[in-house]
């Protein structure tokens, strides 16, 4: 008799035993499978990098990878758009992407992530003017519960996209994705480091400034580690022998290695209440939290229209608590959450929280229409599993 198979993710903290883990070859091998899985009343969820810390992926159904399904299935310079295969590796898409003079307008602070999954979750980088990844996305085709290949659009149905840009692989399996991109470019990084009092005292003028800005506070010693990007006609040779300084091209520069495991909670902010919430966030871990050392991180992301990204329709600044991944985390979870509640905050989804349909619904003013989407596209409920029945409701 065979071995259950077992599913991690990348931190080990979520855990499951599909029944299958299959890895389709191709799209009509995925449509295949979700047909089946659908006819048979048997769920199933979709995984990329597992990165997400929160238990999307977890099933005791079907669990299909889509590591075979991955790079550019093809371009138009002119248009400077993309289509890629829904499990490429984010690590891996920007080489090519600048063989054909072309980059990604933002990534996160990492890229090991699936396209389709940092999508589908709402992964985002840094900048005020720059929204998530999920809204570089021109149009999807899509595998419905049904097990029909689909293609949709912004300019053919602008209101379904709304729902597919950021659906947490509920509203069905993504193949391909046609990503908006810009010509291949370089960012000057600098890095340096001041009180956190003083880097709050210049935090909108720094914002402002520059194209990409974060800071990560460091409870160990109170200080800010503030990180600019800038684009820049230089390269690398220009750059004179100074530490804490980088020039590179885009993908090469925007994601950082990470490769301590950690636990993670992010939520989103509006804008012009982060520093209010970052202080209160920094006394609460001063008071009662001063066995944490890992930083909190304070990004910025611009507007969009997604019904369920943590950005819609406001201007948003999120802030990120760690805990090493082999230390206990959620006491000082639970402890420092409710503030983000108390700032109306939004969950990242593949990050750690405790909210569910009823809190959720209220943080999202299109989350009905969302539901309605969801209803029309997966009526049986096909792609759910028990995290996500949670959090909508179902």
């Amino acid at each position: 008799m065979s071995a259950t198979p077992v599913w991690t993710n990348w931190s080990g903290s979520v855990c499951c035993e599909p029944s299958q883990i299959l890895r389709p070859a191709s799209e009509l091998a995925v449509a295949e499978r979700v047909a089946w899985a659908s006819s048979s009343g048997t769920p199933l969820r979709v995984v990329g990098a597992g990165h997400s810390g929160t238990p999307l992926v977890a099933t005791d159904g079907v669990l299909l990878c889509l590591d075979e399904l991955a790079g550019i299935e093809s371009h138009d310079l002119q248009q400077r758009t993309a289509v890629v295969r829904a499990g490429t590796k984010l690590c891996d898409l920007g080489g090519p992407l600048l063989e054909l003079g072309m980059g990604m307008e933002n990534l996160g602070d990492i890229d090991t992530q699936a396209l389709g999954g940092a999508v589908g979750t709402g992964t985002h980088g840094t900048g005020r003017k720059l929204g998530n990844l999920s809204s570089q996305v021109e149009a999807v085709r899509l595998v419905t519960a049904a097990g029909e290949i689909r293609d949709f659009s912004y300019s053919d149905d602008p209101d379904t996209m709304r729902a597919l840009r950021v659906a947490l692989g509920s509203l069905g399996v993504f193949t391909a994705l046609r990503l908006r991109l810009l010509p291949a470019y370089r960012l000057h990084e600098r890095i340096r480091r001041q009180p956190i009092d003083s880097c709050l005292e210049q935090l909108d003028d720094a914002i402002q400034a520059h194209r990409h800005f974060e800071f990560f506070w460091m409870p160990r010693n109170d200080m800010a580690e503030m990180k600019t990007l800038e684009p820049t006609s230089e390269t690398p040779s220009d750059l004179p022998d100074r530490p804490y300084e980088r020039i590179g091209w885009s993908p090469h520069i925007i994601a950082s290695i990470r490769d301590v495991k950690f636990f993670e909670m992010e939520y989103a902010i509006p804008a012009e209440q982060g520093p209010a919430c970052f202080r209160e966030l920094r006394a609460r871990m001063q008071q009662r939290h001063p066995e944490v050392l890992w930083p909190v991180e304070y990004r910025t992301v611009a507007p969009d229209d997604a019904f369920l990204s943590n950005a819609y329709e406001r201007p948003t600044v999120t802030l990120s608590v760690h805990q090493d991944g082999t230390q206990p985390y959620r006491e000082f979870f639970q402890d420092v959450e409710p503030i983000f509640w108390s700032y109306r905050g939004r969950p990242h989804w593949g990050k750690i929280h405790t909210l569910d349909a009823i809190q959720l619904c209220e943080l999202y003013p299109g989350w009905e229409r969302f539901m309605d989407i969801r209803d029309q596209l997966d009526p049986t409920g096909c792609f759910l599993n028990l995290h996500l029945r949670k959090i909508f409701g179902i």
